[in-house]
């Protein structure tokens, strides 16, 4: 019996490496972008029925499994601590160093809000350059203006 979406998502992960699988294909078979498939397939998002068994049959998941990857998951895969994954510790580095500069211009071009993450796309590229490749991500969310009551 599963008993958590984080059951489900190491099980997953498990069969990609068994299988050999890239996320771009699993997201080519499932018909959204990686970005948003690498994410469901991590928790992070609710696959719909189609989608869900789409999944399930690529990585040979029981029937309790693909149930799961339809329930809306608790969003949030990082501990509240700072963290120690290299990568992951420098986007929390760009935020720290970077995030009062990316509010500041925001607030000034579109005034008091948030950018949604919910209204979200992103998109991650390989960029080559003669001194070494570099990773091109670009983040659009829709702005959400604060309401006054």
């Amino acid at each position: 019996m599963i008993s958590s979406r984080n059951e489900v998502t190491q099980m997953i992960v498990a069969a990609k490496v068994a299988k050999g699988i890239k996320w771009a294909e699993v997201a080519k078979a499932v018909g959204q972008s990686k970005e948003w498939t690498t994410a469901a397939c991590l928790g992070q998002m609710t696959f719909n029925k189609g989608q869900a068994e789409v999944v399930g049959r690529l990585f040979a998941l029981p029937d309790e499994a693909v149930a799961w990857l339809q329930i809306v998951p608790y969003k949030g895969s990082l501990e509240n601590a700072v963290p120690t994954d290299p990568l992951i510790y420098r986007w929390y580095e760009i935020v720290n160093v970077y995030g009062t500069t990316i509010k500041e211009l925001i607030s000034e071009e579109f005034g008091d809000g948030i950018m949604s993450a919910i209204d979200f796309s992103m998109d991650i590229q390989r960029e080559s350059d003669p001194k070494g490749d570099r990773v091109n991500v670009v983040l659009s969310g829709k702005f959400l203006g604060y309401k006054t009551y």
